[in-house]
């Protein structure tokens, strides 16, 4: 697996990928945000380290997450949801940075999705073989928002499924820089990352970094 080292300063156009009535790809949409929301991704996990959640039913989560924005997902024996404040300091979430915010905006703008400022973003550590099972984000209080996910880092197969986790779910190849934005009629699809392969990217080494913005609040 071998990625080009200068993409990220001459990101090649490519065009978006409709996935689904209102559901985007766009290809490359981040990578001319990638030199300034590093350092900013450094300074969150500085102040809110990655950590394995246990999910309700006990199982300890194999992504490592950490969280920025007013509000953070959190997952315990007491079932899902968000909150104010990092369950294992007891501070505020790391502010969102300006640059994660305008990446979000403009990219659900692209997508048809006008006026979008996310109160939530989840960051998602993923490393050779972990994965994410089929799920719906519906911890939010309004459905009315989209999903916007940027994908930076090794290369992920998305699944995009429908409204029914036994629906046939599509498998999206997503590399470093992608964006998905998803909602409308799609915003409830269930969708997942299967285990990732073995690889390595130059800057962010053997993993995937997902940075999933919400409003949920």
């Amino acid at each position: 697996m071998t990625f080009d080292l200068f993409g990220d300063l001459a990101p090649v156009a490519q065009a978006d990928e409709r996935l689904g009535e209102q559901a985007w790809v766009l290809r490359g949409f981040a990578l001319p945000h990638v030199a300034a929301m590093l350092p900013a991704l450094d300074d969150i996990v500085a102040q809110a380290a990655f950590r394995h959640m246990v999910t309700p039913g006990g199982f300890t989560m194999s992504v490592a997450l950490s969280n920025c924005g007013d509000l953070g997902w959190i997952s315990d024996r007491r079932g899902y949801r968000y909150g104010r404040h990092d369950p294992e300091t007891g501070r505020d979430w790391p502010p969102m940075p300006d640059v994660f915010l305008q990446l979000a905006h403009d990219a659900a703008d692209r997508a048809g999705f006008p006026d979008f400022v996310p109160d939530a973003c989840l960051i998602n550590r993923y490393l050779p073989g972990t994965r994410m099972s089929l799920h719906q984000d519906r911890n939010e209080q309004d459905f009315a928002w989209p999903i916007v996910s940027v994908s930076l880092g090794i290369p992920a197969i998305f699944q995009f499924g429908g409204h029914a986790r036994s629906d046939k779910a599509q498998r999206v190849p997503l590399q470093h820089g992608d964006v998905v934005v998803w909602g409308g009629v799609d915003r409830l699809r269930f969708h997942g990352v299967l285990p990732l392969k073995p690889a390595s990217h130059p800057v962010l080494g053997e993993k995937r970094i997902n940075i999933t913005f919400r409003k949920a609040g």
